[in-house]
């Protein structure tokens, strides 16, 4: 039987307790200092995990970072500087990735795309819908998938690639001991006992196991870049300990210092909204990484029950994996449990 530290001791019986009807089992991991800190398995656990919105920094922002470091964009690049047919030229890479933009946050385009063209193709059907999307620039921030969608164009103009070759590349220079991995036509990489079960889908008439939960992703054929990826509790580890390695400026960082600061710090007016650049801030009331974490936090969340958070005052990271939609999408308890969990930890430790 493997040994709990006394963070872990203190932790497990009250996890236990609050995931009932909540979700089916839980993964949690932090580092102080750099140095593990608790690593938790509670409840019917799996090894894989849907990642779902963790695709957004853990891809999306981490290549459109990695790009920016390089100097092959600035604050000012706009999206038509990339994709000077795009019907908003004028949009501000920055602004999408604050979720400033205006454009529609979500629409169901899993209901009108055609499943039998090859996911390339879908991409170009991709396009041409979100030229057509409706904009609606109020000065605030209202969170977008559509706008990650255009991201995903904006990154394979300014590679000549497509989206998964560019995802492939960054995760054999990025995270090349992980197991990340985005599952092209909805085809699991592993058997699918070792992923964690998602949803009973009311219209793919199954329980969803090692294919996206996310209903537009999976029409586009599993691969985007606003959700897609699946990966292990180590995996996620492999990205925030190198997001904490370039935000300290540690060796083996691949993004220099100033570069992590300025995509992880305020990007907008606080009355607009609590984000930096593609990174979720600790909102002023029910912030999702709890009450401990100090202003200068910053993460996202997945809508399948998972989260990466890296407070630089404490030197704190904690991730958490679970399958929260297990018992279906309107399960909202977790939403509740998340903060607590992060509470919890800082008071253990």
């Amino acid at each position: 039987m493997m040994t709990l530290s006394g963070p872990e001791k203190l932790l497990l019986p009250r996890i236990k307790a609050a995931i009932i009807d909540v979700t089916p089992g839980l993964l949690l991991r932090a580092y102080s200092g750099g140095t593990l800190a608790c690593d938790l398995q509670v409840g019917d656990t799996r090894r894989y995990y849907d990642l779902a919105s963790l695709t957004k920094i853990v891809f999306t922002q981490q290549a459109l970072m990695q790009a920016y470091d390089q100097g092959r964009w600035s604050l000012t690049t706009t999206v038509g500087d990339f994709l000077p047919d795009f019907k908003q030229p004028q949009t501000l890479i920055t602004e999408l990735l604050s979720h400033t933009s205006g454009i529609e946050w979500w629409t169901p385009l899993h209901q009108s795309i055609d499943l039998r063209l090859p996911w390339l193709q879908r991409r170009r059907w991709l396009y041409a819908q979100l030229q057509l999307a409706p904009w609606n620039k109020t000065g605030r921030a209202v969170y977008s998938d559509l706008g990650f969608m255009l991201l995903g164009f904006v990154l394979e103009a300014l590679h000549g690639k497509n989206l998964l070759e560019i995802w492939r590349d960054l995760r054999a220079q990025t995270y090349a001991q992980s197991s990340l991995a985005m599952h092209v036509d909805n085809l699991p990489l592993c058997p699918v006992d070792q992923y964690a079960a998602t949803e009973l889908c009311p219209w793919r008439h199954k329980r969803l196991q090692g294919e996206v939960h996310d209903d537009n992703t999976w029409s586009f054929g599993g691969v985007s870049a606003h959700a897609g990826l699946f990966g292990s509790m180590d995996d996620l580890a492999c990205y925030g300990l190198q997001l904490r390695a370039q935000w300290l400026g540690l060796p083996g960082a691949l993004v220099q210092q100033a570069s992590a600061q300025r995509f992880t710090q305020r990007a907008i007016a606080q009355e607009a909204g609590d984000w930096a650049l593609g990174f979720m801030l600790p909102a002023p009331e029910n912030a999702s990484c709890g009450q401990y974490f100090s202003k200068r936090s910053f993460g996202h969340t997945g809508f399948t029950g998972t989260s990466c958070w890296y407070d630089p005052e404490r030197d704190l990271l904690l991730m958490i994996l679970s399958n929260r939609v297990y018992a279906g999408r309107d399960n909202k308890a977790f939403v509740a449990l998340r903060p607590q969990l992060h509470d919890w930890l800082v008071q253990a430790l």
